[in-house]
């Protein structure tokens, strides 16, 4: 990559979120409230305080690993769009197993119901990749029907049979035992309110880093994604490339409903389903598909979502009205796709002398 590309690949998502940042300024104009205030408030409910900054991460945790979901098959040539149908299953399998086992007390039991979590994920994304492979079906039109599949699946299996009789008006699966669910990080004698979901995150998006750029089954993964048909005439196993990346991914997407259950709700039920798996589409596009790239946006994102309760209580704003930022931003993000290797040309039509095309000597 030159250094214009590097340049081009950082300004355009910088630019489509400052893009995001002006029409939801004037979205809230609209409703008579002050563009300013709102961008203030934006900023101080994600980092203005140690408690901000201790909610933004608590919400970015599970987007590193939706994101994840994303980038991984992205990097291998799909769009996979089914992070958000991964995570609820995920959630799902960490509840479920203590019906199905005697689960050990402490960290060999929690880390049971993450495996769980995440080859439940995996299963459900690597089908996406499967049916793309062997089978010609768009994998952007399969993951997201399987997403809805898998949220139905969710529903009728938390509401059915594996209800506990004691949520009466909330349906939820019997309650993770204290010593399977996972902690807070403290620092020394102080206990904080970001659990160790966040250092998943993190350790994910590095190793999913490192397997990319500096092993050769990455490296082929990264060839496949780039030419599908130059792959093959070399004699990489592109299908299976292809399918171990949907897998990696959603496995990533199940862990994080795993640990959603086992360090914030406890059990699973409806407030799995908030839609962290699609924003994990755009922290993935914001971050152009690369995981190390994908934590500070995810920290971004997780401050947005963060801060939508103090636009409700300082402006009467909806709280879901960083959905609405959130959106403007992902149309930008698409729509700079189109302008990926033009910015530099379009410069350079501006330097040549006038009557001179681009490039030409004066």
């Amino acid at each position: 990559m030159t250094l214009r590309d590097a340049a081009e690949a950082l300004a355009l998502p910088l630019l489509a979120l400052a893009g995001g940042l002006l029409l939801f300024g004037g979205f809230v104009a609209l409703g008579g409230h002050s563009p300013v205030q709102a961008w203030s408030l934006l900023f101080r409910g994600a980092f203005g305080d140690a408690f901000s900054l201790q909610n933004t991460l608590v919400r970015a945790a599970p987007l590193m690993l939706t994101a994840l979901a994303v980038a991984l098959p992205a990097r291998a040539g799909l769009t996979v769009i089914g992070g958000e149908g991964a995570l609820v299953l995920g959630g799902l399998a960490a509840a479920a197993l203590p019906y199905a086992l005697p689960l050990p007390a402490g960290a060999p039991g929690t880390a049971l119901l993450l495996l769980a979590a995440a080859l439940a994920g995996a299963a459900w994304i690597a089908l996406a990749g499967w049916l793309r492979q062997w089978r010609g079906v768009n994998e952007t039109i399969s993951s997201l029907l399987l997403g809805y599949i898998a949220i139905a699946l969710f529903k009728h299996i938390v509401e059915g049979p594996l209800r506990d009789p004691a949520s009466l008006n909330k349906p939820s699966t019997l309650p993770l035992e204290e010593s399977l669910r996972i902690g807070t990080i403290a620092f020394g004698d102080t206990l904080t309110e970001v659990h160790w979901g966040l250092a998943f995150g993190v350790v994910a998006c590095l190793a999913a880093a490192v397997w990319l750029g500096l092993t050769t089954h990455g490296f082929a993964t990264r060839v496949v994604g780039g030419n599908l048909r130059a792959a093959q005439l070399v004699g990489l196993p592109a299908t299976r490339l292809v399918v171990m990346a949907c897998a990696l991914g959603g496995a990533a997407a199940g862990l994080a409903g795993g640990i959603e259950v086992a360090a914030v709700h406890t059990a699973a039920n409806a407030s799995l389903i908030v839609g962290l798996g699609y924003t994990g589409i755009l922290v993935s596009f914001v971050a152009r598909h690369h995981p190390l790239a994908i934590v500070p946006v995810a920290i971004l994102f997780g401050g947005f979502l963060a801060a939508g309760s103090l636009l409700q209580r300082r402006m009467g704003l909806p709280d879901a009205s960083v959905q609405v930022l959130m959106g403007f931003c992902f149309v930008l993000i698409l729509a700079s796709e189109a302008w990926r290797g033009r910015l530099g040309e379009l410069f350079a039509l501006r330097r040549a002398p006038v009557g001179l095309p681009a490039g030409a000597p004066a």
